[in-house]
């Protein structure tokens, strides 16, 4: 890719994360603070009647419904399966008006701070990471690389260039001016990497990146009939990006015991007491910290 013609900014895409949402609305309302002199920027509200109702989504998760073979799947059909295969005709199937790189903002109750969330490990995507987390120490960079785009869920599987920013903690069907404020400040920076990045002047950058690469998840503690029985230990609590050693604890079980992490190495957890994640049963991902070469 020599030139990015084309920049999609989603918000939305899970209806009671208002950050990103309201952000796309402020971007309507005031166009001019995204536009950049070599590429054209849009916006996309991805989940307009979750959004409405102020839930994170109306039937499934919009965001696990961009599977390819889900996508050309003619018998799906409800709400958000039919939302994604339209996103999917927005972004890609505009010819000359496809998105070269998406951005999908999101908000999250768990510690996150300001994270960036890459689903590959294209170069551009890598520096651009590196940029941002060079000129914002905030701004983490966690990794969930999957094998194939044929395996990727997110709405970001559409384009190999762009990524997610995660920010919080925040309730969910909340706005925090710090964050908004943060998330929009990061966009700007993005929008301005990529104008130079088109000028052949990419700004320079640390040879190394810190990454935090995703190793799995962990349940809550459950009985055998599903319901849980212990939660996320207090010293464990908003400490996401914090290592957690064998032996530490992790949850404290409902009639007091304290259940440690029996892991072989440290991790370091995030998305700790997402939630959104309760329906699914996480407590937490854990990952492995590491710096690469850019």
């Amino acid at each position: 890719m020599n030139q990015i013609n084309r920049v999609a900014i989603v918000g939305g895409t899970h209806g009671n994360e208002f950050t990103g949402a309201y952000l796309i609305q402020k971007f309507a309302q005031f166009p001019d603070l995204i536009t950049r002199s070599s590429f054209e920027t849009v916006t996309l509200l991805a989940n307009p009647n979750a959004f409405a109702a102020g839930r994170r989504y109306v039937e499934k998760d919009l965001n696990r419904c961009f599977l390819k073979q889900d996508l050309q799947d003619p018998t799906l059909k409800s709400y958000e399966e039919l939302q994604a295969k339209l996103i999917q005709h927005t972004l890609t199937s505009n010819g000359d008006k496809q998105a070269d790189f998406i951005l999908d903002l999101h908000s999250s109750t768990a510690n996150m701070g300001l994270t960036i969330i890459l689903d590959n490990s294209h170069p551009l995507n890598l520096k651009l990471a590196a940029y941002l987390s060079q000129i914002n120490p905030l701004v983490r960079i966690y990794r969930c690389s999957f094998k194939s785009i044929e395996e990727n869920p997110f709405v970001n599987s559409l384009c190999e260039l762009g990524f997610a920013i995660e920010v919080g903690p925040i309730a969910q069907g909340v706005l925090k001016a710090t964050l908004f404020q943060q998330t929009e400040e990061l966009v700007h920076a993005l929008l301005d990497y990529l104008e130079q990045f088109n000028q052949g002047e990419i700004p320079s950058t640390n040879e190394t990146l810190t990454l935090y690469d995703h190793l799995s998840t962990v349940n809550y503690p459950k009985k055998s009939d599903g319901t849980i029985f212990g939660m996320i230990h207090p010293e464990l609590q908003d400490n996401d990006y914090q290592a957690l050693n064998p032996g530490d604890p992790i949850f404290v079980a409902f009639d007091g015991k304290t259940i440690v992490y029996e892991g072989a190495s440290t991790v370091w957890p995030i998305f700790i007491n997402e939630a959104a994640y309760y329906e699914k049963g996480i407590a937490m991902c854990l990952t492995q910290k590491q710096q690469i070469n850019i």
